[in-house]
Order: C-alpha cells, then structure tokens, then sequence
C-alpha cells in the first residue's frame, strides 16, 4: 500500500499520535479501489483500523499488532473490499510486469519495491537476479505486511527480500537500506494513474533512495483522451438540465442556483465499455500527458492539445486512460483503453478487470455544442494527485467552465449516481406520489425524515403548507442544513417550518418534537455515508424507525413500510475469475491470501466467499438464468427483528451459474402500488453479489441435461444484533 492522502477519503480523520501510530480506514468502508498504498504513516510496532457498523453509523477502533494474526473485524475477510485481489488475477497486468522486470534486471544488484503487497514484484525481482542480489520492500500497511510475509515464507524466498513495514518516505539510507537502489520496481497506479501518489513517491525516491539514472519498472506512462457525447453521462452530472424536464415542481437546484448540488471535479472512474452504445465519438484519441518513472517527475504540469471535431454532436465528457511502457526498449506495455481503441488488444489490455478502469471529466452544464471540422482547445493540468480539463471552442472568448460557477458560498457534494438519481424523472414521480398519498387527510401533521434525504425534506414541506418538518439528516448534518435552507424560498416554505436537530441523535424525545407524537417517518432510505456499501444496509432505516418508535402517533404512516429482497441467479464469468481463488500467480504460490482477500473457491471450511458491492451492469460479460425471485421481507411497521426467508427457484435459462445478485426494493406504501428497485437495470445503485464456490451448469427444468441442475434452494437470515445477512443456497 501507498501514498497517499487521507484526507481525501475521511476528511474529519486527520489524528496522529505521539507513538507514530497512524489512524486509517479499511474495507469496512467499502472503498472499490484499493486503500492509498505509498507514503502514508505506519508503525512497524501496530496500527489502527476503522471498523464501520454501517447499520448504525457507530464506528470503532480495532488494534492489529504487528505479531498478532490479521483480525476477524467482522464476517467479511479484512481486505475483501480493496481490488489486490483483482489485480492479482489480472494476468496481463502480472505478465507484462514479469517481462519487464526479467529484461531490466539481468544480474545482481539492489531493487526497491514501493507498496509491496504480496509481495510479487518483489518475488519477480529476486528470482531474475538469483542468490546474489537484494531486494528491499517496502510496504506501509501493516496488514498486508503481515500477509506479504506469508507470500514470502510459503514460496522459500523470504532471506532474499528485506519487508520494510513503513512509509517510503521513512526508509532512510544507512538506516532501513545500506546504500541506494539501483533499480525501481512499483505498481503504484490507479485509474486516474495519479490518484495513489505517483508524482510525491516517485520524488522521494529519486532524491533519497535511487542512484542517479537508476532503472524502473514500469519506464513511462502516457494518459491519452477522447471527447464523447452521451446521454447516460449527461444524466449523472446536469442536475439542473434533468430537473427541468421534471413536472412535480421540486427544485433541488433552483435558477440562478444551478451548482448548489454538484459532484467533485475529478476524473471518476467508471467502466466505459459498458455505455459503449450509448456513447457517440465525437474525436480522435489525443495524448495528454506523459511521465516518465526513470526521472523526478515534477509536482505540477500544464498542456494543450488542439482537437479537430470528427463528428457533430455536444460534447458532455472527457473519457480517458493511459498505457504504460515497462521497459525501457519499448516492447512490454499495459493498456487501460476501453474496447474501442483498435490497439488495445495488441499492447496488453485484454481480459475485464475492475482495479483499472476508464476514467471520465464531465463538462458542467448542458456541454458544448461542435460541428465537425471544427476545432476545440484542451487544457489539461495535473497536480501531485490529479488532472482536471477545460474546454474552449478555438476562436470563442467563452470558457465552458466559466458560465457555470454561481454558487455563492454553499455547495453540496454528491456522488454522480446520487445527481442521476436526483434527476430521474421516474424515481421522482414515484417518490412523489408515496409522500402525496402519506400526506393526504392530514392536517398540521409533523414528519420526521429519518435519513439523509434532501428530495424527501424539501417535498414534506411543498406538499403541505401546514407540515412540520424535522430532518435528522445523520450523514450530511450541517451541509444538509445549508442546502435546505438555501433553497427553501424556490421551494415555497420557510424555514420556520423545517428544522434539522443541531445534535444528531439516535431517538428523538417528546422535548425534540415540542411535545407532539409524529405523523409521519419517512425515508428513501439513502445515507450519505453508506454509498457504495450492500443495498441491504440501508436497512438502517428500520433500525432507526425502530428507535423512533416511543415518539410515533398510533396512526403513524411509515414510509417506506417494507423492505423486499430480492434476487437472481446470473452467469458472470468476468467477474467469477477476477474473484477466483489464487494459485501461482507467474510461478509464485499465493494460495494463502485468498481467505484474507476474500476469493470465491476452494476455500477452508467454514471460511466463504463474502457478499460484496458491484455496479452489475458494469461486470463485463453478465447474463440472467432465473426469473427474479423474493428471498426476504422486512416489515418495517414492527420493530426490528431477526428474519429468515426461503425460495426455490427454478432456472430458465441454460448457462453456467456464477453466483447471485441480490438487491433491495423498497415498497413506499400499503398497497404496494409504490416500489423503488435497486435492481441491476436501474444504473444508479451498487447490488449485492454471493459468488458460487464453483460455477455451476444449469438448465431448464424438464429439459436440462444430466450434468446441468434445474433449480436452487435459497435461504437468507438477518441478524439485527451484527447487522450480518447470512445467504446459504443449495443446487438440486
């Protein structure tokens, strides 16, 4: 693990303590990438680890000392939710990375490896030189030290590699090494390439720990782009522009407040391939940016690129990706290109992978119009850990991001999925008629919103002129606040009428609510901490309905009143073999982090694939065999309470199964009239997946064949105590 900065992920985590223990987050938090692997701050002596009940919001610190076993921190296996896994199943990336380490170390000498992992590269390194020479690894995070010395010991080559467990910007020479590095070896790379620490670490080493001139593996990265238009990635910026087109009178981003919700300007990585139907070219590729390993890189840099129209259309995105050159002749590389790019598959970008994806800027606003032929500027500017752009038509005196910036002194972060969300005419509409219909009859009611719901808040109180509204908003607290208040004029109420506690608590009282019982409780649910976690978290609400339960009236509407999940049997190899378990990976066993990674496979009894978060649509090749079928209810007009459900489910369709899809549907009223689904087809949420052991055949029944199975037994049960889903099925 690397560099990088904490600060990005938690900003409120910034605490370091006398003794040089550094404070950080795992995968409890549920974070796609892998956690920021350069020069972040460990002890070799111990280290502490965020754990997040997500059910309830509470978090705690869990101690791993550096002569303990990797802790059981919950049910799911400690680094399940980072992508080491993935990358270590690439087998493009770890024989590109193979080859070039054979032909750049050729005889002994000393190398360094900068956020070791497992171990790999280092492993690759002391075998191309033999008995001789010395390999120094650096690895930052204690528990993947911890499984890195296991790598080491299972394959005998542990003598030949000094494991260093500190931040490369601690490694001293004449303290951690004797003498500088002759050679560098590093996979310090995210999609955006920048984003792990890329520039900072490769500075530190060049002026502290490499010779002069020294060799590195990889030799240079170049980031290429292309400007597109698409519909799909219109939607999960222009909040604005899909409201306009909304009939319910909700203004989440009013006139003359167009940014007030808006999304962080960064690159956002994203599976490409998958809209590639929904994507239109609008240019050639064009190169951006190159940086070369071999030499101090600087911390800043600035270009432009003159780019000629190939189509006419809006532009509403810069797509793009890098190749990476490994060794110094020129003849291993890596490509992160989406499929379109003819020479993808020819410079060593092949199999579907989630750790590198694409990355994509999107232009503020409704984009900008071109005419084939005619030529645009692009400013690109990389900063240690990031590249932004922006636009111009050449000859125009009009900056795209220019007219897009009145957002006085408030602006609400969001995620694109939560904008697109926003902005779905659909979603709106059904929500919409859930709170109507609550609202409907009563009079001067008091409703309480107990997620962070801004949509559900700002609706309360236009819907009924003589509502009060308290909005817990446990997430998003003061910000949510701000936003209300901000908009609450465009939104025909006054503030007088909702308020948001200057104190979150877990249960009002009769003081909170000024001595009344509440009307109605309401939520999507959405919780602004819990994105990117398994849509069954969000059962948080039920928690919460059921803490709020002394201040509810006896005819108290709780919307939504059920939770169903659901689920469906899916052929998905690409993803099944990204999370396959490992066994040598280029001559090196590494079978015995697969438990600690979370595989899918062989694994030792009772040990078990976990359920993990995945945009399906996003997981490559994917293909539905079952009928979509009820596992679970949650009846959220009771208290909360454990639950057990059963389905047998026939397929139908013939295929190989690779596991389960699981997400939630959300039944906003009694009559079950009103559901908002999660499910795969609906973009803008994570579903749940339960990877088989072994992927299995199956078939229709009545005409499957002898070795194909026709149907499955599945059970789930829910625990409220350990907010664990425990989901067991059985083939027949």
């Amino acid at each position: 693990m690397n560099a990088l900065i904490y600060k990005t992920l938690i900003p409120s985590i910034s605490l370091r303590l006398s003794t040089r223990l550094t404070l950080i987050l795992n995968s409890f938090l549920h974070f796609k990438a892998p956690l920021p692997r350069a020069m972040s701050s460990y002890s070799p002596q111990q280290v502490f680890q965020l754990k997040l009940d997500p059910l309830t919001g509470n978090s705690e610190w869990v101690v791993i000392q550096d002569s303990d076993e990797l802790p059981e921190c919950s049910k799911e296996p400690l680094l399940a939710s980072t992508s080491y896994l993935d990358m270590l199943n690439d087998s493009h990336r770890n024989k590109a990375f193979r080859l070039a380490i054979d032909k750049t170390v050729t005889k002994p000498c000393h190398v360094l490896d900068i956020g070791a992992g497992t171990g790999l590269l280092s492993m690759m390194a002391a075998r191309a030189m033999g008995l001789n020479g010395r390999v120094t690894a650096c690895e930052s995070y204690l528990p993947m030290a911890k499984l890195m010395r296991k790598v080491l010991h299972r394959n005998g080559i542990g003598k030949n590699i000094n494991l260093i467990n500190k931040r490369s910007d601690e490694l001293e020479v004449g303290v951690d090494n004797p003498s500088r590095a002759d050679v560098l070896v590093s996979e310090i790379l995210d999609s955006e390439l920048l984003g792990e620490g890329l520039i900072p670490t490769l500075q530190h080493a060049h002026d502290k720990l490499l010779v002069e001139n020294p060799l590195t593996v990889p030799y240079r990265a170049v980031t290429y782009g292309q400007l597109v238009e698409s519909p799909y990635l219109w939607k999960l910026h222009d909040l604005f522009g899909s409201e306009a087109k909304a009939s319910d009178g909700i203004h989440l981003v009013p006139t003359g407040l167009e940014t007030v919700i808006h999304f962080k300007l960064q690159q956002h990585p994203m599976h490409c391939d998958a809209i590639r139907k929904e994507i239109k070219l609008l240019s050639e590729p064009f190169k951006i940016f190159e940086f070369d390993f071999w030499k101090r890189p600087d911390s800043h840099g600035k270009t432009k690129v003159q780019i000629k129209m190939t189509d006419t259309g809006c532009i509403h995105a810069v797509v793009s990706w890098w190749i990476l050159q490994l060794d110094r002749e020129g003849t291993v590389f890596y490509s992160t290109a989406p499929s379109w790019i003819s020479s993808a598959a020819k410079i060593g970008s092949g199999n579907w992978c989630d750790h590198w994806k694409q990355c994509v800027w999107f232009l503020q606003g409704k984009g900008m119009p071109v005419s084939e032929g005619e030529e645009v500027l692009l400013e690109a500017t990389h900063e240690e850990t990031s590249v932004s752009y922006n636009l111009s038509v050449l000859g125009s005196q009009t900056d795209i991001r220019e007219h897009d910036q009145r957002i006085g002194d408030f602006q609400l972060l969001v995620s694109p999925e939560r904008i697109a969300t926003y902005g779905d005419s659909e979603w709106r509409l059904s929500v919409l008629a859930a709170v109507r219909k609550a609202l409907q009859g009563r009079v001067n009611p008091l409703c309480v919103v107990a997620d962070d719901s801004i949509f559900l808040t700002l609706l309360a109180a236009n819907l009924s002129k003589t509502s009060h509204v308290i909005s817990l908003f446990p997430g998003l607290r003061d910000k949510g606040a701000k936003y209300v208040e901000t908009v609450a004029k465009a939104n025909a109420f006054s503030m007088d009428r909702v308020e948001v506690p200057e104190k979150w608590k877990a249960c009002l009282t009769m003081l909170d609510t000024h001595g009344k019982k509440v009307d109605l409780l309401i939520g999507e649910p959405y919780y602004y901490a819990n994105e990117g976690m398994l849509p069954w978290q969000n059962l948080r609400f039920w928690r919460d309905r059921t803490l709020l339960d002394p201040v509810l009236s006896e005819d108290a509407l709780i919307m939504p009143c059920k939770g169903i999940l659901k689920a469906c049997a899916m052929s998905l190899p690409d993803l099944w073999n990204s999370r396959c378990c490992l066994g040598e990976v280029e001559g090196f066993d590494h079978s015995v982090v697969n438990t600690t990674l979370g595989a899918c496979g062989e694994l030792p009894a009772p040990k078990e694939s976990p359920c993990l978060p995945f945009c399906v649509w996003q997981c490559g090749e994917i293909k539905e065999l079952s009928e979509i079928f009820t596992i679970l209810e949650f009846d959220f007009l009771k208290l909360m309470t454990s639950c057990y459900g059963k389905a047998q489910v026939q397929f139908t369709e013939h295929g190989i199964c690779h596991g389960f899809v699981l997400w939630m549907d959300w039944v906003m009223d009694a009559e079950n009239s009103i559901v908002v689904s999660t499910r795969p087809d609906h973009r803008y949420w994570k579903q749940g997946v339960k990877l088989l052991t072994k992927p299995v055949a199956v078939g229709i029944h009545g005409s499957k064949t002898t070795n194909e199975f026709g149907s499955t037994i599945i059970e789930a049960f829910f625990d409220p105590s350990s907010s664990e889903l425990i989901i067991k099925h059985t083939f027949s």
